[in-house]
């Protein structure tokens, strides 16, 4: 097997893409191995300097310190993702770990409707998620996960590429803010 990595616009995020599906059953971050009993997981959390995992429908988001070099993380991440497929395993979530389900207004699934179909692949493609959290007085909540968390780009893609996006579509939007 032959896992390949591609950058991402975060510095500290690398995209590892192991030809294989690696959740299907929605996206992932995970920071504390606590979090979960998946040994992938908790093994990739357990190596110095990973500060957090984000697990997408094909690719895994690693981010780690600043002070440690991918170097220094990179071939152990992708050993662990070998083994963990070389054992046999199919992919790494197979159902919903901790995803909390909602009852959305008509406006908010107009909301979630365009992030999931203009939104989300774009920002997959960089290693990451946004996802609605709520809308209220005209201003959309989304959280940004895996290589966008803490990307030095990610403010400026939140203000002129979703908020411009949403506003557009959906004239109720003013503002869209990151928790």
């Amino acid at each position: 097997m032959f896992v390949q990595t591609e950058t991402t616009p975060n510095p500290n995020s690398l995209k590892f893409l192991p030809g294989k599906v690696v959740s299907n059953y929605g996206s992932f971050e995970i920071t504390k191995k606590e979090e979960t009993n998946n040994e992938l997981v908790r093994n990739i959390l357990s190596i110095n300097g990973v500060q957090g995992i984000f697990l997408g429908k094909d690719f895994i988001s690693i981010n780690k310190d600043e002070e440690i070099s991918w170097d220094e993380v990179k071939h152990i991440v992708i050993s662990l993702i070998n083994d963990f497929y070389s054992s046999g395993k199919e992919c790494v979530i197979e159902k919903d770990i901790k995803e909390e389900k909602k009852d959305f207004k008509d406006l908010e699934k107009k909301i979630i409707k365009i992030l999931d179909e203009k939104i989300r692949p774009a920002v997959a493609k960089d290693g990451g998620d946004i996802k609605f959290k709520e809308f209220k007085n005209g201003i959309v909540k989304v959280q940004l996960q895996g290589s966008c968390s803490g990307c030095p780009s990610s403010t400026m893609t939140l203000k002129q590429g979703v908020q411009n996006l949403l506003c557009h579509y959906i004239p109720e939007v003013k503002q869209v803010e990151a928790i």
